[in-house]
């Protein structure tokens, strides 16, 4: 219990201040091989492209320790590309939405005609156009785009950022919100436990208190003494708490552990699940509107090729093959500890497209949740570490259990003697 604990002097400590299992993102592009032809009304024909690899290194900061045994962090995390484990360079060229423009298409339908006019001027002015051919770079880390400047004078707030754009412009060298989480100091079954996030008890995207709620730790490590039921995180990234369900018990090198999957309900809509009611206006089960949290854009969380998911939205597009083998996500836990062994958190990105009266750009475009990109974060402990975490975590736990039954064996006999010998 001593070494689970978020305690300068625990074992564990050291592996939760500074994560030693080396990560790696894989991110997966789906280019657009017929854009002209879905302009016209076509469905959209992909090709997945990739994988590019990034290191991935986390790290905490700002840790502070406080009287009701919470203890508050920063996380950070940095990426960088690595061309000997990828299918390609980021210099490479894939044709891709214009995410900019259909995004901002979409969320100005319902404003006054003349907005969506001075928008389309604004856009043949620039020469904007539905598809893009952008190298991976750019669409990774930002490129330049006089049109964010066109949509702020238009629509100002539409979206409060200037300058560069890119999907993951700020996920490397940031961190992901403060948390504040439980030590086990004085109750272990609480350790990890988020107290809050950014000083919130709950979050305010969605439409019911049991989606706003933040549950369970943050995603790192989870309390002792596990039961194979199901496990819960909040996520920063999806906006909202998931719970992942037991699968099934393993070994990973030697460590027994608990694999836990992401259930077919995780994603489903309000219809097929009364609970995800309040993560609506849904559409197709399989995918999350996480427009409130991401400026309103249109955009949508799944699982990679829509695995798990209403089977219209793989037959709207050509390309995707769902595969629980290679796009389910899973957590393998040793359920002694809490601690992850092995894991691969697997999450897709969608933009919903459509054609909007006013915006000539858009064509004849039918709509459709168009998949972007689909992203693997993977990790799992080796090294010094596992031989570290093996023997201190269980080997000597299992070689002292099985003392206290030889020693318990041993003193039956002497038992009897002492109760003869009265």
């Amino acid at each position: 219990l001593q070494n689970v604990r978020i305690d300068p002097n625990s074992i564990s400590f050291s592996m939760w201040k500074d994560v030693p299992v080396p990560f790696y993102m894989s991110v997966h592009f789906f280019e657009v091989l017929n854009p002209k032809e879905v302009l016209q009304g076509a469905k959209p024909v992909l090709n997945e492209r990739g994988p590019f690899v990034y290191r991935e290194f986390r790290y905490k900061t700002n840790i502070t320790f406080h009287d009701n045994d919470t203890v508050s962090f920063l996380e950070y995390r940095k990426l960088f590309f690595q061309p000997h484990l990828s299918n390609g360079s980021e210099e490479e060229y894939i044709i891709v939405p214009n995410i900019l423009m259909m995004g901002a298409a979409v969320m100005v339908e319902n404003l006054p005609t003349f907005v969506k006019l001075l928008l389309s001027g604004a856009l043949a002015g620039l020469k904007q156009e539905a598809f893009m051919n952008l190298t991976v770079g750019e669409i990774m880390w930002g490129y330049e785009d006089p049109l964010i400047d066109a949509i702020n004078a238009i629509v100002p707030g539409l979206i409060p950022f200037k300058g560069k754009f890119g999907l993951f412009m700020e996920f490397n060298n940031s961190d992901s919100g403060l948390f504040t989480v439980n030590t086990g100091m004085k109750n272990i079954s609480r350790v990890h436990i988020v107290d809050s996030w950014n000083g919130l008890k709950k979050v305010n995207y969605w439409r019911s208190n049991e989606c706003n709620m933040i549950n369970g730790t943050a995603g790192e490590m989870w309390p002792p003494f596990m039961s194979p039921t199901s496990l819960e995180f909040y996520s920063p990234d999806a906006c909202r708490s998931m719970t992942l369900v037991y699968e099934r018990s393993g070994k990973f090198k030697g460590v027994p552990t608990y694999r836990f999957v992401a259930p077919k309900t995780l994603f489903a809509n309000g219809t097929d699940y009364p609970p995800n009611e309040g993560f609506c206006p849904c559409m197709q089960s399989g995918i999350l509107n996480v427009s409130t949290c991401r400026l309103n854009a249109p955009m949508f969380i799944s699982h990679p090729h829509f695995y798990n998911a209403d089977p219209a939205l793989v037959n709207a597009v050509e390309g995707l093959h769902p595969s629980k083998d290679q796009h389910a996500l899973f957590l393998d836990v040793h359920p002694m500890t809490g601690i992850p062994m092995n894991c691969s958190i697997k999450l897709q990105l969608n933009l919903y497209i459509k054609q909007v009266s006013g915006i000539i750009q858009t064509g004849k475009i039918k709509p459709v949740v168009l998949p972007l990109l689909w992203f693997a974060e993977s990790g799992s402990i080796e090294g010094s570490v596992l031989k570290q975490f093996y023997t201190n975590l269980v080997l000597i736990p299992s070689v002292l259990n099985y003392l206290q039954y030889i020693f318990l064996g041993l003193s039956v006999p002497l038992i009897i003697s002492a109760a003869v010998l009265m």
